[in-house]
């Protein structure tokens, strides 16, 4: 019987992100993606125009027809929430699926590019960073991880050498298993290569134990759905027992090769990455056949 994750997340017609990149990515390394929308969109959020269909007042409904089939879940898997009331409803979820067996990642969607987004309040942080405490894995970018942590987000600008940002990166992910979380990973690292001077894109993973770096080059571009895609190989790769440190070399080989070819393309940022031919890479079968791609 195939593994189950929940994914508490939007659902948007055009951007290739949240649930239509994590259905398909979970289901493509045999777990399968059980859907709870949070709200259902025309488009993502970063076209000019687009229809938002709040959900948070179904959730509960859904889940609780979800609590009556006494379904049970290997993984719990959050992304963009809208407000307050919405991270109210996961606590909700929690109480009801979050087991002794199950595992629960939280993507802390709330910044980028040391900014927080316009819709994040000081009570909405607060209860994000409430919601990551309780998460087993985490993949926050270095924006959230300061906000997470009460970092001074300044100095994700002002450091650009690699061994001093991955050295933050680092202390702060270790403060945060401190706090009781087991796994974080960091994304979207950015720092100039000092050898070849090539720009380069890296993640991070901290766990109790052990530390992993992987970077790959920038291409040049920023893509809807990559952060998505990349949290949803995360949680598959729990699901199915993978090592950490594998599921975060396998997501960033995947989104490489898609944002190479939608640079190439001339894709639309908010339009997402052309991901999808790339998808056999996650598969369990083709393990050895990976290994002889650099």
């Amino acid at each position: 019987m195939a593994k189950k994750i929940a994914v508490i997340n939007d659902l948007s017609g055009f951007g290739k992100c949240s649930l239509t990149a994590a259905i398909s990515a979970i289901s493509a390394m045999g777990v399968q993606p059980c859907p709870l929308p949070t709200a259902v969109l025309s488009a993502q959020t970063g076209y000019p125009s687009y229809y938002c269909d709040d959900y948070t007042d179904r959730m509960e409904r859904i889940y609780n027809e979800w609590d009556k089939m006494q379904v049970h879940f290997d993984g719990i898997y959050t992304g963009f929430m809208s407000g307050e009331e919405q991270i109210g409803k996961i606590f909700g979820f929690l109480d009801l699926f979050y087991k002794e067996d199950t595992f629960l990642l939280v993507d802390p969607i709330m910044g980028d590019n040391g900014e927080r987004y316009p819709i994040f309040t000081s009570g909405m942080e607060a209860a994000m960073r409430e919601l990551a405490l309780r998460a087993d894995i985490i993949t926050p970018n270095l924006t959230e991880l300061c906000l997470l942590a009460g970092a001074d987000r300044r100095l994700i600008n002002e450091t650009k050498e690699r061994k001093k940002l991955v050295a933050l990166a680092e202390q702060m992910a270790r403060d945060m298993t401190a706090d009781g979380i087991k796994e974080v990973i960091v994304t979207g690292i950015r720092f100039r290569d000092e050898e070849s001077g090539e720009e380069m894109m890296g993640n991070l993973a901290v766990t109790e134990k052990k530390t992993s770096f992987s970077a790959f080059p920038f291409i040049g571009e920023s893509f809807s759905g990559t952060g998505d895609l990349f949290a949803s190989v995360v949680a598959g790769g729990r699901a199915r027992g993978d090592e950490l440190s594998e599921s975060m070399e396998l997501a960033g080989k995947m989104i490489e090769r898609a944002i190479g070819d939608s640079v190439r393309a001339g894709v639309p940022r908010n339009d997402g990455v052309d991901y999808e031919q790339y998808l056999w890479m996650l598969g369990e079968k083709n393990r050895a056949r990976l290994k002889n791609l650099k």
